[in-house]
């Protein structure tokens, strides 16, 4: 099975975000919400991810997953969800449970968030409302409006900079990716610090989804990694390091770089910026994007695991567009009942 009979949603969605970005930053903007307060960023799975990331740029403001949030039914002055097609059964609980000013960014326009009463929705270009079972340009699109929401000039000023870095990993290192999948990892790693925490766990989830939990993976920070999870490496594991900007985090992570390496830990992939020791990695991945601030990098960085998973599925003979055979998982979930209190 190859690309050319598989993966085509998959892989048509990848390519197409740095050209989807500029649409979602204007629709933020015309939509004319101004400076809002930190409020409560929520959604499901990937779009929980999203959340995580944008609450990295979003001073006060906290991430918490609908399917918890929900459930809480404490007062909130803002909650701002994120949603695909906006018809998971949590994030419509979460507007109908928790009393607050609600704000919805989603892909789908005639999804149930779109349409409830008392929502402003902002709706996204219909091409990011992904038709594979993964989300890929869904989730950078959601994150981008969400940085738009939080930092609006800023994303004004390092947009062109997201949209060069994506283009060149889409340009310059698929064959990177195809390669790394070909070696048939059984496990991987993905480290980051907190700025880059939701890049790493929707990383992680999409080659977990993507594989079909045949490729298991693991995400820590750099930090945590000593404290029992190192035993999950061996010398085969592909290790995914978002690698800081900031050189006070920085240091810190070449460190336990650096004592992979001594231990001879895993296969190390750098996604960081120029400057970073090449000697410590079996490949480094920088963009224009990468010297920017951590909490804006989402958007760009998470190209390269989503090319990698790709390859993995197809590596697996899977179908990136419907990588669960069994149907375990769906493109909306199923199987919620939501209980009135």
């Amino acid at each position: 099975m190859g690309w050319m009979s598989a993966g085509r949603f998959t892989r048509a969605e990848i390519f197409q975000q740095p050209e989807t970005w500029p649409d979602t930053l204007r629709r933020v903007r015309e939509a004319g919400l101004g400076r809002l307060i930190a409020p409560v960023l929520t959604g499901a799975g990937t779009s929980a991810y999203a959340a995580m990331a944008v609450a990295g740029a979003w001073p006060g403001a906290s991430a918490v997953p609908s399917t918890e949030l929900f459930l809480e039914g404490h007062p909130r002055k803002l909650v701002v969800s994120f949603a695909r097609s906006g018809n998971s059964p949590e994030s419509v609980a979460v507007v109908e449970k928790v009393p607050a000013r609600h704000i919805a960014v989603t892909c789908n326009a005639k999804g149930r968030l779109a349409r409830h009463p008392g929502v402003e929705a902002i709706v996204l270009d219909p091409r990011t409302n992904d038709r594979s079972l993964v989300m890929t340009s869904s989730f950078t699109n959601l994150v981008l409006a969400g940085l738009s929401l939080a930092e609006p000039r800023a994303m004004i000023r390092v947009l062109p900079l997201l949209c060069a870095g994506a283009a060149q990993v889409l340009a310059e290192h698929e064959a990177t990716a195809r390669r790394l999948a070909a070696n048939r990892p059984a496990r991987m790693v993905v480290l980051a610090s907190a700025p880059l925490a939701g890049a790493a766990h929707e990383a992680s989830l999409k080659v977990l989804e993507m594989t079909a939990g045949r490729v298991t993976p693991l995400v820590e920070t750099y930090l945590s990694l000593r404290h029992g999870p190192m035993s999950f490496l061996d010398a085969k594991t592909v290790v995914l390091c978002f690698v800081s900007s900031d050189p006070r985090r920085r240091r810190y992570e070449l460190d336990l770089v650096r004592e992979l390496r001594v231990k001879k830990l895993g296969r190390l992939i750098a996604l960081g910026t120029a400057d970073l020791p090449r000697n410590l990695f079996d490949e480094a991945i920088s963009t224009p994007a990468s010297n920017l601030p951590d909490s804006l990098r989402t958007p760009a960085e998470i190209i390269f695991p989503q090319l990698l998973a790709f390859h993995l599925s197809l590596g697996l003979d899977l179908d990136p567009d419907r990588p669960s055979p069994g149907g375990v998982i769906h493109r909306v979930v199923r199987g919620v009942r939501i209980y009135e209190d």
